[in-house]
C-alpha cells in the first residue's frame, strides 16, 4: 500500500472513531462544544496530509484534539487510538535528535491531558505510550532496512570493481606473458631472416643454420604458447624451474649470441611463482640483448640462496653491429619489475659500467605477494 492511501485509510478511520461519539450523543449544546468537535473532526481529518506535510500535520492534530478538554465536548474514550495513531505516526516519522524532541513533546502532551482529562488519564497512557513506542519500533526497522539496503549497494559496487580489477589484472598477466613468450620468438625470426637474406647468396651453409635458429625459435615459442594455452584453460601443468634458463641460453647461443651463463648455489625447492619470475628476466634480458646490442657478450647469472630466494643478473656489452628494425613495445621491463615487485622482490634495469645494460632481480624464497612497493633502483 502506497503511502497516499495509507493516509487517506487512516483519515477515514479517524473520523469515523471521531464523528460516530458526536453524532450518538447529545453534547453539542453550546458554541464551545461545536468549536472543540469541529476541532477534533480537523484534527482526525489532517491525517490525509500526512505525507505532504508530515510535521506541521503531527503537531497539529494532537493539539486540535486536546481543544476539547478545554471547550466541550468531553472526549470519548474513541478519541485514543485517534491520539495513539498520532503518536506512533510521529514516533515513526522523527528520526535521530527528531526522535527525542518528539518524545519530550509527547510526555509533555500527555501530562496536560492527564491534569485536564481526569478520569481519562489511564487510557492515555494504556493506548498512546503504546503507540509511540511502536512507531519508535517501526522507525528503526526500516532505518535498519535502509540502512542493509545501502550496504548491499555498496558491496555489490565493491564486487563489480573487484570483477573489473580481476580482469584487468588477469588480461595484464596475459599480455606479460604474451610479451615475453612471442616477443622473444619473434625477435629471434626475425634477426636471423635477416642473416638468412644476408648469407645466402654468398654462404648457403650459414643460411641454412639461420633457418634451423628460426625454426628452433617457432618450436620454442609454440611449447611456451601450449603452455600458457593450458594452464589459461585451468589444467595443472608442471611447475616450472631454472632448469628452463640453460634452454633459454643454449637457444640464444644458437641464435647468434655470445652469452655464458653461471648459476651457484641450489636451483631446487623454488616456489613455483619465484622460479618462473626469474626465467622470465632472462629471458626478456636475452631478447633485448637480441634487438638493442648484437655482437656484445651477454652474462647470465643465478645464484639460488639455502633460503629458496634466488638472484638474477643479466649483463650485456655495448652493441658491436647494426641493431636490427625491432621496434620494442616498452612493456618488456615494465612488465618484469610488476611481476617481481609483485612477489616482494627488488628489480633494477639501467646501463652498465661497461657501456652495456644491465638487469638485476631478487626474489624472495617466501615469495610474498605485496602491493604498492617500491622497486629498487640501480646505483
Amino acid at each position: 500500500m502506497t503511502g497516499r492511501r495509507l493516509d487517506l485509510l487512516l483519515a477515514a478511520a479517524a473520523l469515523a472513531l471521531t464523528l460516530v461519539p458526536l453524532l450518538a450523543g447529545d453534547d453539542l449544546r453550546g458554541p464551545g462544544e461545536w468549536v472543540g468537535a469541529v476541532c477534533q473532526v480537523t484534527g482526525a481529518l489532517v491525517l490525509a496530509l500526512r505525507s505532504r506535510c508530515a510535521v506541521p500535520v503531527l503537531v497539529a492534530g494532537p493539539l486540535l484534539i486536546g481543544v476539547c478538554t478545554l471547550t466541550g465536548p468531553d472526549p470519548s474514550d474513541f478519541l485514543l487510538p485517534v491520539l495513539m495513531v498520532h503518536a506512533a505516526l510521529a514516533a515513526e516519522h522523527a528520526g535521530g535528535r527528531a526522535a527525542w524532541v518528539a518524545g519530550v513533546g509527547w510526555a509533555a502532551y500527555l501530562a496536560v491531558l492527564l491534569v485536564l482529562a481526569g478520569d481519562g488519564g489511564p487510557g492515555l497512557l494504556v493506548l498512546v505510550a503504546p503507540g509511540f513506542l511502536a512507531g519508535t519500533a517501526l522507525r528503526l526497522r526500516r532505518e535498519t532496512a535502509e540502512q542493509l539496503a545501502a550496504r548491499g549497494r555498496e558491496l555489490a559496487a565493491e564486487r563489480e570493481l573487484f570483477a573489473e580489477l580481476s580482469v584487468r589484472n588477469e588480461r595484464a598477466r596475459i599480455a606479460s606473458e604474451l610479451h615475453d613468450i612471442v616477443g622473444h620468438a619473434l625477435s629471434v625470426v626475425v634477426v636471423q631472416s635477416a642473416a638468412g637474406q644476408r648469407l645466402a647468396p654468398h654462404s648457403p651453409g650459414a643460411a641454412v643454420e639461420s633457418l634451423a635458429a628460426i625454426a628452433d625459435s617457432a618450436r620454442l615459442g609454440q611449447a611456451d604458447l601450449q603452455r600458457l594455452v593450458v594452464l589459461l584453460a585451468g589444467t595443472g601443468v608442471a611447475d616450472p624451474d631454472l632448469s628452463l634458463v640453460d634452454e633459454l641460453v643454449a637457444h640464444a647461443a644458437r641464435s647468434g649470441l655470445r652469452v655464458t651463463c653461471r648459476l651457484t648455489g641450489s636451483r631446487e625447492g623454488l616456489p613455483a611463482d619465484v622460479a618462473h619470475a626469474a626465467v622470465r628476466v632472462v629471458q626478456e634480458s636475452l631478447t633485448n640483448a637480441l634487438r638493442h646490442a648484437p655482437g656484445s657478450d651477454v652474462h647470465v647469472e643465478l645464484d639460488g640462496g639455502g633460503d629458496r630466494s634466488v638472484t638474477v643478473r643479466v649483463e650485456n656489452g655495448p652493441a658491436t653491429g647494426q641493431p636490427p628494425a625491432l621496434p620494442g613495445t616498452g612493456r618488456g621491463l615494465i612488465g618484469l619489475r610488476e611481476r617481481v615487485v609483485d612477489l616482494g622482490g627488488t628489480f633494477a634495469a639501467g646501463p652498465a659500467p661497461t657501456g652495456g645494460w644491465a638487469v638485476h632481480a631478487a626474489l624472495p624464497g617466501d615469495a610474498t605477494r605485496m602491493c604498492g612497493t617500491e622497486p629498487a633502483r640501480m646505483s
